[in-house]
């Protein structure tokens, strides 16, 4: 018995310490805080732009499949189009803020 509850300890232990580690590199810094440089910028807009112009290719299959209506494939790129555009003139910094996680908790 002894050595379940020493072994119990022992991992609550090193659980503590490794929480404390990640939430302390996670807010190291704020994307506030961070600017990219034209190059990088550049850089973003190419892989974030590839990455749309799958997503829409991907929409575009489901909808000749039959997955998506053709209105409700358009709504679907509308939106990631938005999302892109947004993303470029925040200079490719994502805005992860508490209100783009409770927007995205209101339907659970």
């Amino acid at each position: 018995m002894k050595k379940v509850w020493l072994s119990a300890m022992t991992a609550v232990l090193l659980s503590i310490g490794t929480i404390g580690t990640i939430t302390s590199e996670a807010g190291a810094e704020s994307p506030a805080d961070v600017k990219l440089t034209q190059e990088q910028q550049t850089e973003m807009s190419i892989l974030q732009k590839d990455a749309l112009n799958q997503k829409i290719a991907i929409i575009n299959k489901y909808i000749e499949y039959g997955v998506f209506t053709e209105e409700k494939g358009q709504k679907i790129i509308s939106h990631l189009e938005e999302r892109y555009n947004k993303l470029e003139q925040n200079g490719f910094i994502p805005k992860w803020d508490k209100a783009h996680k409770n927007h995205h908790n209101k339907d659970s």
